[in-house]
């Protein structure tokens, strides 16, 4: 949220494709399916894949700064083309490494990933 307010202060934005869709066709239905997609779905694959394989990868090769660096790297450029929020999604996946890091799980940063998509969902949604 913070990275958000920082952007609104230099004429940046959240809005782009995916939120201008949601609005667009907003119904129960379409909340529904994009709560399930970027608050479940998403989030199981990424985590796996990004922190669960690539972070772990990386840190024995790197170090964990380096791997928290790269994987969250590797992360923001994944969320092209939505320009925007790249630097949501660079800090996000700063985050995300460090939960893992903190509980050594997975199980952990599916749950706070799938919640931020969810609010991010939610408030489009209502916004």
């Amino acid at each position: 949220m913070l990275i958000l307010y920082l952007m609104s202060l230099f004429g940046g934005s959240y809005e782009n494709s995916k939120t201008e869709s949601i609005q667009s066709q907003i119904s129960l239905f379409t909340v529904l399916i994009a709560v399930v997609s970027a608050g479940i779905v998403s989030p199981v694959y990424e985590e796996i894949f990004y922190r669960g394989f690539l972070y772990r990868w990386l840190r024995t090769r790197f170090g964990r700064g380096w791997a928290s660096f790269i994987s969250s790297a590797i992360f923001m450029a994944a969320h092209i083309p939505t320009y925007n929020t790249l630097a949501i999604s660079f800090v996000a996946g700063l985050i995300f490494a460090w939960t893992y890091e903190s509980t050594k799980s997975v199980i952990p940063g599916i749950i706070v990933h799938g919640l931020t998509n969810t609010i991010f969902v939610l408030l489009t949604a209502a916004g």
